[in-house]
């Protein structure tokens, strides 16, 4: 086995042990090639592979900063709620209501759905936390037509179960597009972000029921270092 695989090996297992907790740096390159009796180029080779893994992020002027391991997938082309979500992969999380209000659709949220402009709808704001920190904040705009009521207990919980079970929706689709974002003033002051961060994944997406009728327009905005998303692709033959 080449030396930067063993090495790249050996700091993974010292990550996963959490010798090398999260959010903080690895050993600089000097002492990576003092304590391994390399050259800086297998050095570097060896924290190439950590970066394509996922364990680091380079920082310039800082290092190699290690990232949580520790993070919840989320498949592009599924069509699940996060509660779904959370229970499938017994991820300990806390959901909290920060704002349940009828609004009216703005100009914005018309060119996302072809809503009427300044027809009613639900806007719902909920922030997700994990060990304590809110790495999710979603905010969920229901057409009240088709939504007539929602609840904090149902947005406390599985709003799909609500819709599904309650109000006999059959949800059939999504229309999701992944954006890189820059951090706002808003999301400082409703997530746990690092003072480091400059941007968060917001996932945009319009559900559709199975008459083709959208009913849901939700923004997810995700913090960069908790999240991973996967994905299948298949060839076609």
């Amino acid at each position: 086995m080449n030396k930067f695989k063993e090495i790249f090996l050996d700091l993974e297992q010292k990550i996963l042990a959490n010798e090398y907790p999260a959010h903080t740096l690895l050993p600089s390159e000097n002492q990576l090639i003092t304590i391994y009796g390399v050259s800086r180029e297998t050095v570097r080779k060896a924290l190439q592979l950590l970066l394509n893994a996922g364990y680091i992020q380079k920082k310039q002027g800082k290092g190699s900063i290690v990232l949580d391991t520790n993070r919840m997938d989320f498949p592009i082309s599924g069509l699940a709620s996060y509660k779904e979500l959370q229970d499938a992969q017994s991820i300990p999380s806390e959901t909290s209501v920060v704002e349940i209000s009828l609004t009216k659709v703005s100009k914005r949220i018309h060119e996302a759905t072809n809503w009427p402009i300044d027809a009613p709808v639900w806007k719902l704001v909920r922030q997700r936390r994990i060990n304590k920190e809110v790495v999710i904040l979603d905010k969920d705009y229901l057409l009240q037509s088709i939504i007539p009521e929602i609840s904090p207990e149902h947005a406390e919980g599985s709003i799909y179960d609500y819709f599904e079970n309650d109000l006999n929706l059959s949800i059939a689709f999504a229309r999701r597009e992944i954006t890189v974002d820059p951090v706002s003033k808003e999301f400082r002051s409703l997530m746990s972000l690092h003072p480091e961060d400059q941007n968060v994944i917001t996932i945009r997406s319009s559900v559709y029921l199975d008459d083709s009728r959208c009913f849901e327009y939700t923004e997810s905005i995700h913090r960069l270092d908790r999240f991973k998303f996967i994905n299948y692709v298949y060839r076609k033959k």
